[in-house]
């Protein structure tokens, strides 16, 4: 009788304490850099996933990106890397120890990107990631302007400007850039080909997420995600969502995931 009331006790008295500590974890000490998409502003699609992270503590930097509406293209893939560093110095001079690069669409590449050149971080978000320059159906819109870039550059014309083929989502337009930049952004064995970047990439903790609706969903797992999940903490997710609407659809899914790390 004692015994029961003594284990009695413990459940009531340290169950709660548990539970207390639980639901105290938090992203204190994380810092994160979340990029937008291609024709995107600075934290365009994003603020959902920003308020949620900064609720849990975690201090969140969203900045403008060289394939912004206002930018497109003004600076290379590896230039970017270097805008990078600096959102990333940012965020550890708001305190963050724990360093998260990640994006949506195009963001979502440079994040592979990053992670595939730089060490030390604590986890990679990809939200509907974007970009495939090496698939087919890209490639089949950019391909001219490749072989025209090439040609440019072999002739000493790399950093003029030309008028070059681009898609968002399938849709074809033309973009203003040099044949440098354009190369270096849709060369589909180049630097921003997301296959090679997630098999660069050391063992750090990957999310991947992507909707159902998204076209990027129906190459799979298989596409990148499994090249570079060489963490067990890391994780594939499909939702029920469309290119545009999975960061909001996926917002409190990264603060369990990331507090789960």
């Amino acid at each position: 009788m004692k015994r029961a009331a003594w284990l009695l006790c413990i459940t009531l008295v340290c169950a709660p304490a548990s539970l207390a500590k639980a639901q105290s974890a938090d992203l204190r000490g994380y810092g994160v850099v979340l990029m937008h998409g291609k024709f995107g502003t600075a934290g365009a699609f994003l603020d959902g996933v920003k308020s949620a992270l900064e609720r849990e503590g975690a201090a969140v930097v969203t900045p403008e990106m060289p394939w912004s509406l206002h930018r497109i293209y003004d600076a290379s893939y590896e230039d970017a890397m270097i805008e990078i560093d600096r959102a990333v110095m940012e965020v550890q001079r708001l305190g963050a120890t724990k360093i998260v690069v990640g994006g949506h669409s195009m963001g979502a590449n440079a994040a592979l990107g990053y992670a595939a050149r730089r060490e030390g971080l604590a986890a990679v978000i990809a939200l509907a990631p974007g970009h495939p320059q090496d698939l087919a159906f890209m490639r089949t819109i950019t391909s001219g302007g490749v072989e025209r870039a090439r040609e440019m550059i072999a002739a000493g014309k790399g950093n003029v400007k030309a008028t070059f083929p681009d898609t968002a989502q399938g849709v074809p337009y033309p973009v203003r850039t040099t044949a440098n930049i354009y190369l270096s952004l849709f060369d589909p064995d180049g630097a921003a080909t997301m296959p090679r970047n997630a098999a660069a990439m050391g063992p750090v903790p990957l999310l991947w997420v992507v909707g159902f609706a998204d076209p990027i969903f129906f190459k799979g797992r298989g596409y990148a995600f499994d090249l570079g999940a060489k963490n067990p903490k890391s994780k594939y997710m499909a939702i029920a969502a469309t290119h545009m609407t999975t960061p909001f659809q996926a917002r409190n899914s990264i603060v369990e995931w990331l507090k789960s790390l």
